[in-house]
C-alpha cells in the first residue's frame, strides 16, 4: 500500500471513478483477510447500520470512503444506491 493519505471522498462519486483490474493486495492471506472483514461490514450495515470506512485505489489514488455495506459479491463491494467498488482493489476495511 502507498503512503499517501487516502482523499476521502463522497460515496455518490465513485460511479465516475476508473477501476484498473490489478489486485491491489500482496498475497492469498491478505485477500482473505478482506474478504471477511467486507462480509463482517456488510452483516454490521444489513442489520445494525453501522458504517464502514473503505480505503481503495481507482486509477489515479488511493482514496476512502465512509459509508453502509450492502452487500459482497466474489468480485465487488455493494454500497447503497447500487454503488459498486471492485473487490480487487479494496486496501483496507475498517468497521
Amino acid at each position: 500500500m502507498s503512503s499517501q493519505f487516502p482523499q476521502l471522498i463522497e460515496k455518490e462519486l465513485v460511479s465516475a471513478l476508473q477501476f484498473p483490474r490489478a489486485e491491489v493486495l500482496p498475497d492469498t492471506h491478505s485477500i482473505k483477510r478482506r474478504k471477511k472483514n467486507l462480509e463482517e461490514a456488510m452483516k454490521l450495515g444489513n442489520n445494525y447500520r453501522v458504517k464502514a470506512r473503505i480505503t481503495f485505489e481507482d486509477s489515479e489514488r488511493m482514496k476512502q470512503i465512509e459509508t453502509t455495506v450492502w452487500g459482497v459479491t466474489d468480485e465487488q463491494v455493494i454500497f447503497k444506491g447500487g454503488t459498486v467498488i471492485p473487490i480487487s482493489r479494496v486496501h483496507e476495511v475498517r468497521i
